[in-house]
């Protein structure tokens, strides 16, 4: 890739516990939460986790849906379905994060291979649903 290629910023996804779900991406899946403490004293609308240096999830509370209106119809946009995201990871990290899901019981498709992606065919790959029923998928490519 280039420095001027297009690249994720962020995604927003639709939590009911804004707190809780960045709990979830920290523990679970191993990201880097942000402005939770903000949130929790009214300063910030949301919290985030950190993806990588450029990417970020935005854990957005559903009560927020109402103050979409920057096109119409967007305040429908909370529950929308999108059918998954998925985290390209290194080996190690797609095992690490595979072993944190399965201890907390969170429930892990069986392993898939050489799964098309935006780097060609992954290695292996899965998924698992957050608390909010978002969908994602794991995989690595080396």
């Amino acid at each position: 890739m280039t420095d001027n290629s297009a690249r994720l910023d962020h995604v927003v996804l639709w939590v009911r516990d804004p707190v809780a779900a960045a709990d979830f991406y920290e523990k679970a899946v191993g990201l880097e939460p942000m402005r939770v403490t903000e949130f929790a004293a009214g300063k910030a609308s949301f919290p985030s986790v950190r993806l990588n240096e450029e990417t970020i999830f935005d854990l957005a509370p559903l009560s927020m849906a109402e103050r979409m209106t920057m096109v119409p119809g967007a305040a429908d946009s909370a529950g929308h379905p999108v059918n998954h995201v998925c985290l390209s990871l290194r080996e190690d990290d797609f095992d690490a994060l595979r072993a944190r899901l399965e201890e907390r019981d969170i429930p892990v498709s069986d392993l898939t291979y050489d799964s098309f992606g935006a780097r060609g065919k992954a290695k292996r790959s899965f998924y698992f649903r957050d608390p909010d029923g978002n969908v994602f998928e794991a995989r690595h490519y080396e």
